[in-house]
């Protein structure tokens, strides 16, 4: 397969790319940085398409990674419009790329969060449960509204609402080892929230999965009763924790005690309203993947830890 990473240059975009390749297949990226390898190619997904549409021509799959870091700054109102915009203006982008195109890619993966669902009791959340009313719940079904968008007669559009992602050089677990190491972590807020997480091996390979599947021998490729020309898809393991006990489990694996809480009153100073994601939560499961068939190498987290620990 041709694969194109759309705001792939990140660290999952960087680990997906690797995965791809290692598996035989072509992979190329869109940045919006000046392009540092060859299989690089400068975008600017403002809505509208550009000179860069041509390297949609021969893509069997569009992955599409786009989007400003949730955590990398404290939540203003210009924060939250640059992370409105990042998220609503690149689908529009490939959607409007993809429309120009002779031979259209057979599927667009659309990579959401999970915080769709916005704050949660205990009571398991499945792809059938509807949206929060939370400021991220309200951009993600924007942003999957956009991406939807891209589906036609030949192309379908699975919707990848993902977890937090495990990986020590990235994401939400990457801030979190220094302070553990140092023996100075512990719960954020009451640690009552359920954090659903997924190792990044499992991310890649559902990511991969999900491209081999609707694309695959046996995938639909004309309109017809049994296809779904928009999917979704939870990418979390089916074991999602509280986060009290995400950090008991961190702290065992790094043989660190994890007994100072954060308060959520300081989390609320540091982070502004993204605290709130944080002290609150879902507890998502991936029924759609496990109901298909999809296997989790890491469905316990501290298995997951430790391989990457």
């Amino acid at each position: 397969m041709t694969i194109v990473l759309a705001g792939g240059s990140g660290f999952l975009g960087r680990a997906l790319k690797q995965h791809f390749a290692q598996a035989g297949h072509s992979a190329r990226i869109l940045t919006r940085r000046t392009p540092i390898h060859p299989d690089e190619i400068q975008w600017q997904p403002d809505g509208t398409t550009g000179p860069w549409a041509a390297a949609l021509a021969d893509a069997d799959v569009i992955v599409n990674l786009a989007g400003e870091g949730l955590a990398d700054r404290r939540w203003t109102a210009d924060r939250k419009a640059a992370l409105r915009s990042s998220r609503i203006l690149p689908p529009r982008s490939l959607a409007a790329a993809l429309a120009e195109q002779p031979a259209r890619a057979r599927l667009v993966i659309a990579c959401s969060a999970v915080g769709y669902y916005g704050a949660r009791d205990e009571e398991p959340v499945t792809e059938e449960d509807g949206p929060g009313d939370d400021f991220l719940s309200r951009l993600c079904v924007d942003w999957e509204h956009e991406a939807a968008t891209a589906a036609s007669d030949t192309t379908d559009v699975a919707i990848v609402r993902s977890g937090i992602v495990l990986h020590p050089e990235g994401g939400a677990l990457k801030p979190m080892l220094l302070p553990f190491r140092m023996g100075v972590g512990g719960r954020l807020g009451s640690g009552r929230q359920y954090w659903s997480w997924i190792h990044v091996h499992d991310w890649m390979a559902l990511v991969s999965w999900i491209a081999s599947r609707l694309t695959g021998p046996v995938a639909p490729v004309s309109p017809g009763p049994e296809r779904e020309p928009v999917t979704v898809w939870n990418a979390t393991a089916p074991t999602p924790v509280t986060n009290a006990e995400f950090s008991r489990v961190l702290g065992r694996v790094l043989r660190r005690p994890a007994v100072l809480p954060a308060p959520a009153f300081a989390l609320r100073l540091a982070l502004g309203e993204f605290a709130m994601f944080l002290t609150t939560g879902a507890r998502v499961l991936p029924e759609h993947a496990e109901r298909e068939g999809f296997r989790f190498r890491f469905p316990a987290l501290e298995a997951a830890l430790r391989d990457l620990l």
